[in-house]
């Protein structure tokens, strides 16, 4: 089957690097668009009452660090990336609305 476009879901882990060539080794053959995704859980979901952590903070600092992962995956693929995305909350409901928003297939 050929597909035209190709999300890859990563969690960052050394893993990753093998799931994007994998994705690149299936579009390569088609010309196929591939884009990456990350979903982190909102952490103000996780915490109730009072706690003593600046949420924000945490949450600049993981942002940022997930930018240069998702940076150097789309850097050291060796195919173009199209999208490069980064979302948090439930991983479902945020993988359905990125394939219906960039006609994702596969």
């Amino acid at each position: 089957m050929a597909y035209k476009h190709i999300l890859i879901a990563v969690d960052l882990s050394p893993e990753s690097k093998v799931l994007v060539e994998k994705a690149v080794s299936m579009a390569r053959p088609y010309n196929a668009k591939v884009s990456l995704i990350h979903v982190d859980v909102n952490y103000s979901d996780l915490y109730t009452g009072l706690i003593d952590v600046n949420l924000g903070d945490m949450q600049k600092r993981i942002s940022e660090e997930t930018h240069h992962a998702l940076t150097e995956l789309s850097t050291n693929a060796g195919y173009p990336i199209t999208e490069t995305l980064s979302g948090s909350g439930d991983l479902g409901q945020v993988l359905v609305d990125a394939i219906k928003k960039y006609d994702m297939d596969l």
